[in-house]
């Protein structure tokens, strides 16, 4: 399968870099092409500005939107690795979606409303929490970022998100901790 794997982190040596590079070997080693957009980087710049509306109203697209929009087009799965900073995705990565699943491309509006355009796609979105499971789970946080970004995003678009994955508290666990979270996710099935 054509696999995407699309990753939203600063810093090359953290948790989220390890679940990248683990993520991708075991997407490699069942057999799928894979690609990587490391949002940070391509330099792709995630500032949706009013030209970006103008190309849309005149059925245009920017060469940058339009190399990620070829990269979403090749995937039939595409991965979404990055943190939850402030109960949401970085703003580069929420930059990335305005400008990348735009109205012509990902979904458009008619009389019976919105229509997912990338239908057929499957969505596996794998987050770092500084928050404990607990917290998330009795202050509806999970259920928040869940609906925001799997109906919010992929569910309009037409995508289906097959598994939300959370790693919490990687901040305030142990390297120990951390290894173990790193060895489930290996035994994920892809």
């Amino acid at each position: 399968m054509k696999h995407l794997i699309i990753y939203c982190h600063p810093n090359p040596k953290s948790f989220n870099h390890a679940v990248l590079e683990i993520y991708e070997g075991l997407a490699r080693g069942k057999g799928h092409e894979v690609r990587v957009r490391d949002i940070y980087g391509t330099g792709f710049d995630p500032v949706l500005k009013a030209e970006d509306f103008m190309n849309i109203q005149q059925g245009k697209v920017s060469d940058d939107v339009r190399e990620e929009q070829e990269q979403i087009k090749w995937a039939e799965i595409i991965t979404l690795i990055h943190p939850i900073w402030w109960f949401q995705m970085p703003a580069r990565l929420k930059g990335y979606i305005d400008r990348v699943f735009s109205y012509g491309f990902a979904y458009e509006i008619g009389k019976d409303g919105i229509k997912g355009l990338l239908s057929g796609k499957k969505v596996i979105v794998l987050n770092t929490t500084g928050g404990t499971e607990e917290t998330y789970d009795k202050m509806g946080f999970r259920e928040a970022v869940e609906k925001t970004i799997d109906d919010g995003v992929f569910g309009v678009c037409g995508m289906e998100v097959v598994l939300h994955g959370f790693f919490y508290a990687v901040p305030f666990i142990t390297d120990g901790q951390r290894k173990e979270m790193l060895e489930h996710l290996k035994e994920l099935e892809l």
